[in-house]
């Protein structure tokens, strides 16, 4: 089992808060929120404090950040429909450029592994692809995908290969990669009964996490072409199939899902205030029917609907949480005695 151990609150915001990211070295917390602003935090001796505030080029709730793999450069998406670059100049950011196109609300975004990619999703229904010039600092649309029928909720690139995943309120999870001149959409994930809201891959790509208004969380793995167990899979291109669903455990729609590459754990942000971590049961040794277990929760971690989560990357087990309360929380997700 594990214990969870609140930290720290962090008080700034001035709405409800939508999304939380620490950057590649965990350094630095980025939290976005119905106030139009970001907000930076860090470490000065024991405490997390607020070392910058990113307002003006938003008009309306920043929905969603997202740290490049370089953690020079932090996209926001908003819901006026522009997804904003900012670039760290010494120990500022400023704004370098603006990301249009858009019909509506900018739901995610999400860089790729090798941070020449950006994926942005909307309530437009599409999936936006942008090449990346970080040098001349130009952001250029790639592609412009609508297989999805409904408000896409949120992208996630594959931690290694070119491939990116959206969910949506269609109820469905979507992988495109590039084919040729443009990006296809490759594989559709169906299982979920109402709206997909986030996904997160597990460090070594082979599986991928969904959370859903059906208030359960499935995990899916990746059957790659010629594989062993005989799973059929179309040309080049590997199959998704749900191998797990974890039921019961939440009272309400969950809203974030975030797989830790460190640990393994997988945390959820739900409706009825709380967080939940989930482990692996290493004593089940059949990998197409891997079994997960609750290995901690926390009832009331904020006093309203938790939005968003993130694992830090160089600190295991340091959870950050943000909720409509207009709260961000530090967790300490620890072995119990």
């Amino acid at each position: 089992m594990r214990s969870i151990e609140q930290l720290e609150t962090l008080v700034g915001h001035k709405d409800r808060t939508w999304s939380v990211a620490w950057n590649p070295t965990g350094t630095l917390l980025a939290s976005s929120g119905a106030d139009k602003t970001v907000r930076l935090w860090g470490k000065e001796g024991a405490r997390w404090v607020c070392k910058g505030l990113l307002e003006g080029p938003h008009q309306r709730t920043v929905r969603c950040v997202a740290w490049s793999p370089c953690g020079r450069l932090l996209a926001t998406a908003s819901f006026d429909g522009t997804t904003c670059i900012w670039k760290s100049n010494s120990s500022e950011f400023e704004c370098i450029a603006t990301l249009e196109g858009h019909e509506n609300e900018v739901k995610s975004v999400s860089w790729s592994s090798c941070g020449s990619l950006i994926a942005t999703c909307s309530r437009d229904k599409s999936v936006w692809i942008w090449d990346v010039d970080e040098n001349n600092e130009d952001f250029e649309c790639a592609s412009i995908k609508s297989e999805h029928t409904q408000d896409v909720k949120c992208v996630r690139w594959h931690p290694t290969d070119e491939v990116v995943a959206s969910a949506s309120y269609d109820n469905t999870i979507k992988m495109f990669a590039k084919e040729l001149d443009d990006w296809c959409c490759f594989c559709t994930l169906e299982s979920h009964t109402s709206t997909v809201w986030s996904i997160d891959f597990d460090d070594s790509g082979n599986r991928l996490v969904s959370c859903s208004d059906d208030r359960t969380v499935k995990i899916w793995q990746r059957y790659l072409p010629g594989n062993a167990q005989g799973v059929a899979t179309t040309g080049k291109y590997p199959t998704w199939k749900p191998v797990c669903t974890l039921s019961g455990f939440h009272d309400r729609p969950i809203y974030d899902v975030k797989w830790c590459k460190r640990t393994g754990l997988i945390a959820t942000a739900c409706g009825d205030d709380a967080l939940r971590i989930f482990q692996l049961d290493e004593s089940v040794g059949d990998s197409d029917q891997p079994s997960f277990c609750l290995v901690a929760s926390y009832p009331k971690a904020h006093s309203q609907e938790v939005n968003g989560i993130s694992w830090n990357p160089a600190i295991s087990g340091l959870l950050a949480s943000c909720s409509d309360d207009g709260e961000i929380k530090l967790w300490n997700v620890a072995s119990s005695a």
